[in-house]
């Protein structure tokens, strides 16, 4: 079915504005997909704070050339979606990865838009498997608190070891 002028003028405008308000964007190839999954997923991805929108690729490619991120955009097969979000900037394509693992073969990160620069699909893949902020934070502690935990169980020990002289 064909869409009307005005139709297209919409979501070109919303496309234009999620784009311009999104910290990244994921390229998404769907394929048999049922509307159970995908409203469950919708509905998951919201809660995360990540929007789903399916539209033709020439009004995504129009609303993405306004935007003029640098590179080349990744080649867009079949039917595509995008996914962004405002706030972290791997939380879009951890959220689409998750659902790609899920739902193998109906989902494909075709590619996205990462630190203002297209990004092809094995990296978009690459940033999806990076942990969350609070994980990587928790890390980045664990790493500190690894050597002054090591110091203070060689002095427990001295301190145990000469109790037993």
């Amino acid at each position: 079915m064909a869409i009307t002028k005005t139709k297209k003028g919409e979501i070109l405008a919303k496309l234009e504005q999620a784009f311009a308000e999104a910290t990244s964007i994921v390229f998404v190839h769907f394929n048999k997909l049922t509307v159970a999954d995908v409203s469950a997923m919708r509905a998951e991805l919201k809660k995360e704070g990540i929007q789903y929108f399916v539209a033709k690729k020439t009004l995504i490619k129009h609303a993405l050339a306004s935007r003029g991120y640098a590179g080349e955009l990744p080649e867009l097969p079949g039917e595509i979606a995008v996914a962004w979000g405002t706030g972290d900037s791997t939380l879009p394509p951890r959220g689409i990865h998750r659902y790609v693992q899920k739902l193998k073969g109906a989902l494909l990160i075709a590619g996205g838009v990462f630190d203002s620069s297209y990004a092809d699909a094995s990296r978009m893949k690459e940033i999806a498997t990076i942990p969350a902020l609070p994980v990587l934070r928790g890390m980045f502690v664990n790493v500190i608190n690894s050597p002054i935990q090591g110091v203070v169980m060689a002095l427990n020990e001295i301190a145990s070891f000469r109790r037993g002289i």
